[in-house]
Formats: C-alpha cells, structure tokens, sequence
C-alpha cells in the first residue's frame, strides 16, 4: 500500500483507471505515509481524514483531478477547516467558505486534505516563522525545507502529498520547492483567482501548485486557473490547456541567460550545477543568448517597501475585534488593539507590519513607497525587453543550499537575501518554475539544487513545455527519509 505514495498524479490516476487501486486506498496510503514520517518532518498541521476518505470514497475518477488527495497550505480557506496562516492570531479560526481554487479542485475531483504549515502569514523563507513547529527538509532534518510554503514542499518530497498549493508572493513557492528537490509553479499575477488566500501583499501574492513533476503542476494549473468574480484582479482569458507543449524538445527555443543572476556570493556548487543545467539545454537544443536585467540590483530593497507596506494594511484587520487573537481584560479600547497584536503576532510579521507602517507614514511615502513603484516599473520593464529576445530566462532559485535551522533567525538581512532570485518575478507579475536540477553533497547528505524557468506573463504553457523537455531529460532522485 505504501508504494502508492511514491506515484505522481498521473500515475496514480492511471492506477484509479486500471482498477489497481481506488481514491480510498490512496488517502489511506497517505495516512499511512504521514503516521510514519511526519513526526520528524512536521509538514501537517492538521488533517481530517475521515472527510477525505468520504470524499474518496464517492469520488468520480472520470474529472481531472477525479480521486486525488491535494495538500493546501494554511494561508488557503478550505470549508470548515482551520485557517490559522501559522499564527497564534487566528488559533482556533475555522473558515466559513471554500477559497475558490478549493472550489475549483473540488468541481475537477480532487480531495483537498490537510493544512501544511508555514511562516506566519506567509512572511519568511525558511518556516521557522510558524507559531506552531519547525518544518524540516526531507533530505536532511536538520535543515530548513525553505518557505513560506515550507510544508507544501516538505510533504511532496516526503512522499506524504501527491501535490500541493502554495502561494508565492517573492519566492514562496520556487524557493521550496527549489530546497526540497520537488517542482514549484508560481503562476502569473492575475493567472489564479487569490479569493480564499490570507493576503500578505496583495499586488504580489499567487496561488500555484507544487509536485513531483511539471506534467502534474501543469495538470493542477489546468483545474485552478481562470477568471473569478470575487477576485476583480484575475484575468478573463481564453480557456488553455497548459499540459499542450509537454513532450517537445527544445529545438527552436530561445532561452535568455541573465548576467545579473550569476553573482559573487552564489554557493559555487549550486552555481556548476545550473551551468551544467544550461548546457544540457543547449544541448536538447536550445538557443542560449545573454541578456541584462540591469534594475535587478534594486529588487530586494523595492519588494521589501511594497510587500511590507501592503502587509501592515492587509494585516490591520486582525484586532481582535471581529475574529483573531483577544487580549484578556484590556484597561481600554487602545490597550486592547496593542495587546491583542502583540500577543498575536511574532516577531518577523511585526518587524515587517513596523516596516510597513514606516515607509507610508506621512513624509516618507514619497521618498519610499512611491519611489519603490517607480523602480518596480523599471523591473517589470527589464523583463519586457528581455522576452522581446527570448522565449523563456534560466537562472538559480536560490542562491545557496538549504541551511541548518536557527542558522538565520538573528539575521533578517541574510535571509530576505535568500530571495533574491525569485522576487523580481512578483514585481513583474511574469510566471516561474523550479524543477531540480542535481544534488550536492554537504555534512554527508544529499542536498538538491533548484532550477529557475522564467516566462512572460500569460506564457505559461511554453514555460511548462520548456521545464518539462529539461526535466525529463534528468534522472530523478528522492529524498532518503522513510
């Protein structure tokens, strides 16, 4: 029973049809799976699973995504559920509707099951944020699995997710995935209704899924793309089939090499194994073409004024006063607001609400915050020039390995570094892919590196086509816990 966790989506779909094996008998299998290794990964934060053999056990596996479990991170409402955002703000919250991508992967089939952790409201890179355990990476538990959506890809890599949804705001879903040795697709902004997503950042924030393969995101991306009319920031696009340009070689392809992603500071060995990355895909047959991103310097410090200043609005609302954490006997109506926030949130969601708060406090918006805009502007037009060139930009995820947990946690400025080659994506609203792309052996383990595919906004189906030819191209590996 327990090889069934070990299958993609397709494969398990395909088992469903043969008659091999039945949607229940993977949920059990998923239980199984997480009884077994979650207590030293702790990507679950909770999981119902009485519900979800229900559902598997009435499910039609005709739909899409008809029978298959799908993890969802705890930023994502899901009906009934907890949505704590991994934060003692909303300890005990339970949702009252469905996020419309739960909607949409319940109309496909699909069973969503469990709440994966994270860092608190989404705000960190390692999920060493969460108010409620550490998450640890697979390959090696004592490191980081990467974040915010460090349980989304810690529990596909563990084997205890077919896949998963995360949410991206700079890097949140292609830097974990990037750590745990799994594919990460961060959709382009207006691609995914974000109805149902706690907002960090509003203008940045994207649902996307996370999997073994490219082939399953793409499949995933098929069921939860399109227009809502709870979310007046999605796009209304012509239905596409984002699994159309699997299976195609790189023959013809144009793909962009940035000057500016290859910098001092880079781990050396995840630097030789995304150039080995970029010869293999000149090797399928792939045009290479240098290309300068010249804004890119500016990144880090435009996505921390933007994300922070729109977290300190979004997170305004959690006073205690509706829903959320309440301060017991407040002397007053002022005493209660502090206290609840302060009792509420931790450390890295009030350095970032303070930072926030800062750069669009009177006198200081223009000098920040509308400067930062401006810039944004710059990036998103960097990108615009770039892909007039090329069909698709290749570069790192992540600047380093998974470090060891607590490695960071005194210095904030090292790890917002840790995104640095992801969050120009956000800025631009452009779409991006992580697939592995090899592993490096550090204190005698196994640890992976990640890929980048980077693509125009609304491109998806060529970027996925584009990750799939190099992806299958690579011998796959998986993590030795379990």
């Amino acid at each position: 029973m327990s090889a069934i966790t070990d299958l993609t989506i397709s494969e398990l779909q395909a088992g469903f049809r043969r008659g091999d094996f039945t949607p229940a008998d993977a949920v059990r299998a998923l239980e199984d799976r997480i009884a077994t290794v979650d207590p030293s990964i702790g990507a679950y934060l909770s999981r119902d699973f009485d519900t979800a053999l229900a559902a598997a056990e009435k499910a039609d596996i005709s739909l899409p995504l008809g029978g298959v479990p799908i993890g969802i991170k705890d930023a994502i409402n899901v009906l009934g559920e907890s949505c704590t955002c991994s934060s003692k703000m909303l300890a005990g919250y339970k949702s009252p509707y469905d996020a419309t991508v739960i909607g949409k992967l319940r109309s496909a089939g699909a069973i969503p099951f469990g709440r994966l952790n994270m860092d608190e409201f989404a705000m960190g890179s390692s999920t060493e944020n969460s108010a409620y355990q550490i998450t640890r990476n697979p390959w090696d538990t004592s490191r980081i699995p990467g974040g915010s959506s460090g349980g989304s890809a810690a529990s596909v890599a563990a084997r205890e997710a077919f896949a998963t949804l995360g949410s991206d705001t700079g890097g949140s879903i292609r830097q974990p995935a990037a750590l745990c040795g799994v594919v990460g697709l961060k959709p382009s902004y207006g691609r995914v209704s974000r109805y149902g997503l706690v907002a960090f950042a509003s203008s940045l924030d994207q649902i996307g899924p996370i999997a073994r393969t490219t082939r399953d995101c793409a499949g995933i991306l098929n069921v939860i793309a399109g227009k809502d009319i709870h979310d007046s920031t999605s796009l209304d696009l012509p239905a596409e089939d984002f699994t159309s340009q699997l299976g195609r070689d790189l023959k013809g392809v144009k793909i962009g090499i940035p000057r500016e992603y290859f910098v001092d500071g880079m781990d050396q060995r995840v630097r030789e194994k995304v150039e080995a990355a970029i010869r293999q895909c000149e090797h399928l047959g792939a045009e290479l073409v240098e290309v300068s991103l010249p804004h890119t310097s500016y990144a880090v410090g435009v996505y921390y004024i933007i994300a922070t200043a729109e977290a300190s609005a979004n997170l305004a609302r959690f006073d205690g006063v509706r829903y959320g954490h309440r301060a017991q006997n407040p002397r007053d109506l002022l005493d209660h607001y502090m206290r609840s926030r302060e009792e509420g949130f931790g450390s890295e969601v009030k350095r970032r609400i303070i930072l926030g708060t800062y750069v669009l406090s009177s006198g200081y918006y223009d000098a920040y915050y509308l400067r930062a805009q401006k810039v944004r502007t710059l990036i998103r037009q960097d990108f615009t020039n770039a892909f007039e060139k090329v069909d698709a930009l290749i570069c790192p995820t992540s600047p380093d390995l998974a470090f060891k947990i607590g490695e960071r946690t005194d210095d904030p400025l090292r790890m917002y570094l840790a995104d640095i080659f992801t969050i120009a994506t956000n800025l631009a609203g452009i779409c991006g892919i992580s697939v592995p792309c090899g592993l490096v052996e550090e204190d005698g383990k196994a640890l992976p590196v990640g890929l980048q595919f980077l693509g125009k906004a609304m491109d998806e189906s060529r970027l996925l086509g584009i990750a799939d030819a190099f992806e299958t191209s690579q011998a796959t590996a998986r993590p030795p816990i379990g």
